[in-house]
């Protein structure tokens, strides 16, 4: 078999993987047209149709799936064997996709990896910033970052970060027009910014303990973001109450942009972990990942 069939081959596999064209390609460095070009001919040289195109995704046809089940261990087989001889080079190398939070994102992954990637430039990271808790098998990507309460038992976690804790905020103004809540029964009287999880659409609820009683409280309020950092943004603007990570809202406290209030509502909470399964030895580039990560006391 040609090498362009092999290339086609994988694109294809690729492509049933992400059930998207646009994710495909972005991987494969090539545009969407050249890879719609490319899995046309390989269906013609095949005979039969192996993707089904909707205005929204591609999924395998019958014949598809069954190449994609066929094709698709051997070319992770081959990956590992070329991740296996890169440990034979003089400095580790080799590519390593991380699913985090946009919190996990900025706060951890960031800061921390910046400090280190430098000195490996063979090194490539990807970060994907989700809400939605995805199969990280599944989606073939390498590790994961959750709460340390969120992951799943048959994976390997290792703890990056403290322990967080959550801070309720407003900025002075919005206080000047309304009192600060002292509890979570007062929410009701306040113009809340809300986050949309990615998982079920559903809004974040905002989760309080004090004295030993855990209370979680569904807000209300003009807006509502599927990210964090439009609201921060909107908090410091006045337009209402904010439920965010201490440390990202660490600046904006101390110069005085916000205000805090129920801190003794918020107690702290189990930090980010990197979780992953332990299905295979890891590649010298995912190790230097993971001890960068790796959060001491």
């Amino acid at each position: 078999m040609s090498r362009s069939n092999l290339n086609d081959l994988q694109a294809f596999v690729i492509i049933a993987r992400e059930g998207s064209f646009t994710r495909a390609a972005a991987q494969l460095g090539i545009s969407q047209s050249a890879l719609s070009h490319t899995m046309r001919a390989l269906e013609t040289r095949l005979g039969v149709r192996l993707l089904t195109r909707t205005t929204r995704s591609v999924s395998p046809t019958e014949a598809g799936q069954r190449l994609y089940l066929a094709m698709a261990p051997r070319f992770e087989e081959i990956e590992m064997e070329l991740a296996a001889v890169s440990e034979f080079r003089d400095s580790p190398a080799g590519s390593v996709r991380i699913s985090a939070s946009e919190h996990a994102a900025n706060n951890i992954l960031w800061p921390k990896l910046m400090k280190v990637l430098p000195d490996y430039p063979d090194i490539k990271v990807e970060i994907t910033v989700d809400y939605a808790l995805s199969d990280i098998v599944a989606q073939r990507i390498d590790a994961g970052v959750r709460l340390g309460d969120q992951v799943a038992k048959d994976m390997i976690a290792v703890a990056i970060g403290p322990r967080l804790r959550m801070a309720v905020i407003a900025s002075p103004t919005y206080f000047q027009k309304r009192p600060a809540p002292q509890t979570p029964g007062d929410l009701a009287a306040h113009n809340c910014i809300n986050l949309r999880l990615a998982t079920h659409g559903s809004l974040l609820q905002w989760d309080f303990e004090k004295d030993g009683h855990e209370l979680k409280a569904r807000v209300d309020g003009q807006w509502t973001f599927n990210s964090s950092v439009p609201i921060l943004r909107a908090a410091v603007a006045g337009c209402g109450l904010a439920f965010l990570p201490e440390d990202m809202v660490a600046r904006e406290l101390a110069e005085g942009s916000l205000v805090r209030a129920m801190e003794d509502w918020c107690q702290p909470f189990a930090g980010y972990h990197i979780y992953f399964p332990n299905r295979r030895e890891h590649s010298s580039a995912f190790r230097v990942v993971i001890d960068a990560l790796r959060h001491s006391e």
